[in-house]
């Protein structure tokens, strides 16, 4: 009986170590950076640009319809949202078959808002054409505004020939090229709100009646099996040389990311430019989190002034602004180390909020740093002052005797010699 307790006691202790071991497998493997089927994918974190994924990322790609960031964004930068457009029969006609379109009618009036909403969430190809000869005067001269904005974005590795991602082997980017475009693209807020909506009612126009439309990103399409509750904005892409293609940005826990898939296929009925956006985000948010390490005006350091008054000589160096750094869950807290760079001959006086120095983390490969401000004022002692009065003055009482003793003897030599 008592060999039988031993051996139930062994049994449930080796059960429970087998379970442990499943478990801090199954954790691992959720740390493990993912494997893309897509041909290419970058995940960067918006704050800092840095990289956390990266397959394929800087090769060339056709990025079929996730070229309308840039259009939308140059409409919103050269347009207001109320403008009228008029579409142009060039406008409906260079759509060639087999791309999406919204029906749009020759000499049909729409907002720059309306048709915006057609360009990203029902990614109407005819409204990219009329957003562009609105814009530009002619398809050709808005192209040539898209590649110089890239250009000022510092893309060298883009290209493009029309405005809505048509098929051309002139027509490219990269994977990293296009997490910059959006970078840009979503510092601007109406972009975030347009490219965010799950579907849009564009109403009666002067030649068409009510239309509705669902997104093409499933990722925003609430109650569906592929919705991605912290999905803010994105835009899709499909054409059969290009792909399946996907840009897009979340938010959860202060931390926003930036990701894109390019080349994707459709496995079992399901996109990788849905699943494996949402592979990479989750493997960002398990691994990565946002950690505050300085609060704003924290004191980082003290400083002792020597030229000080005595009640204003003892100064703290105070954080200027926060610094929350992008870290990664297998660093330790002792790998954060703050650096402390003080300005040259700090002396009285100093002013308060005056920048004394820097305070900065280095955390793995990105620098975040704030200017460290003076506390309170520092007023100049008077003692320098009155002791080099005081020594002045002696110095001239010294050379005053010297000058009237040595006349005195002067003249008495003089006489004599007389």
């Amino acid at each position: 009986m008592k060999q039988l307790l031993i051996h139930k006691k062994i049994s449930i202790l080796f059960l429970i170590l087998l379970l442990l071991s499943i478990n801090f497998s199954f954790v691992f493997a959720q740390s493990e950076e993912p494997k893309l089927v897509s041909q290419a994918g970058i995940l960067i974190d918006n704050k800092t640009g840095k990289v956390l994924y990266s397959k394929n990322a800087t090769e060339k790609m056709y990025p079929a319809s996730t070229t309308k960031i840039i259009t939308a964004i140059l409409a919103l930068e050269h347009c207001n949202l109320n403008d009228k457009v008029t579409v142009s029969y060039d406008t409906i006609m260079s759509i060639p078959d087999g791309y999406s379109s919204a029906s749009l009618q020759v000499g049909e009036e729409l907002t720059v808002e309306q048709l915006l909403q057609l360009l990203l969430v029902h990614s109407a190809n005819d409204s990219a054409n009329a957003l562009a000869e609105h814009i530009g005067g002619s398809v050709e001269s808005f192209v040539s505004m898209m590649n110089t904005k890239v250009h000022e974005l510092g893309l060298t590795n883009t290209h493009f020939t029309n405005a809505f991602g048509m098929h051309d082997e002139n027509h490219y980017t990269t994977a990293q090229d296009l997490a910059i475009m959006m970078k840009y693209c979503i510092t601007n807020e109406d972009f975030r709100k347009l490219a965010g909506q799950a579907s849009c009612a564009i109403p009666a126009t002067n030649r068409h009646g009510p239309r509705k439309y669902i997104s093409t990103n499933a990722l925003i399409i609430p109650n569906t099996d592929s919705y991605y509750p912290h999905l803010t904005c994105g835009k899709t892409g499909y054409t059969s040389q290009a792909g399946d293609c996907l840009v897009s940005c979340s938010y959860q826990n202060d931390l926003e990311l930036i990701c894109v898939i390019l080349g994707g296929k459709t496995m079992n009925g399901i996109s990788t430019r849905f699943s494996e956006t949402k592979t990479l985000l989750e493997y960002a948010y398990q691994n990565y989190s946002i950690k505050s390490l300085l609060n704003q005006h924290d004191v980082v350091s003290t400083l002792q002034i020597k030229n000080a008054t005595k009640d204003t000589k003892n100064l703290e160096l105070l954080a200027d602004t926060s610094i929350q750094a992008l870290v990664n869950h297998s660093l330790s807290e002792d790998q954060y180390i703050l650096d402390i760079k003080l300005n040259d001959k700090i002396q009285a006086p100093i002013e308060q909020g005056d920048i004394l120095g820097i305070a900065s983390y280095s955390i793995d490969g990105i620098e975040y740093r704030t200017n460290l401000i003076a506390s309170h004022a520092v007023k100049k002692s008077k003692m320098l002052t009155y002791i080099i009065e005081i020594s002045a003055g002696i110095l001239i009482l010294i050379l005053i005797y010297w000058i009237f003793f040595h006349k005195k003897k002067t003249n008495v030599y003089e006489f004599r010699g007389y």
